[in-house]
């Protein structure tokens, strides 16, 4: 036989809407503490993601030119004989 005992119903209403709260009270915390670190990160101005991975790989496309370049002989440019103008005059201030 079951007896209804009012003090274990009011207990477990208690405990219920305590629980219930104390869920309320952690997404509450959990959302002030979102809010607040976004607020902190945009304050750092810090770099979005896509920027970050769209410099890196033009940084790796740097890194492979210059590569290329380093391992490019290079050739040496001979000094050309004669005279520095093609024989042209200026003209002076006497005209």
């Amino acid at each position: 036989m079951q007896t209804r005992n009012p003090i274990l119903d009011e207990f477990a209403k208690l405990s219920t809407s305590a629980m219930g709260l104390a869920q309320a009270a952690g997404e509450e915390a959990r959302a002030a503490f979102r809010a607040q670190s976004d607020r902190v990160v945009a304050e750092m101005d810090l770099v979005r993601r896509d920027e970050f991975d769209a410099l890196k790989a033009e940084v790796a496309a740097l890194r492979a030119e210059l590569a290329t370049l380093r391992a490019a002989p290079i050739k040496a440019k001979k000094p050309q004989t004669g005279t520095s103008t093609d024989g042209t005059r200026l003209p002076d201030a006497a005209g």
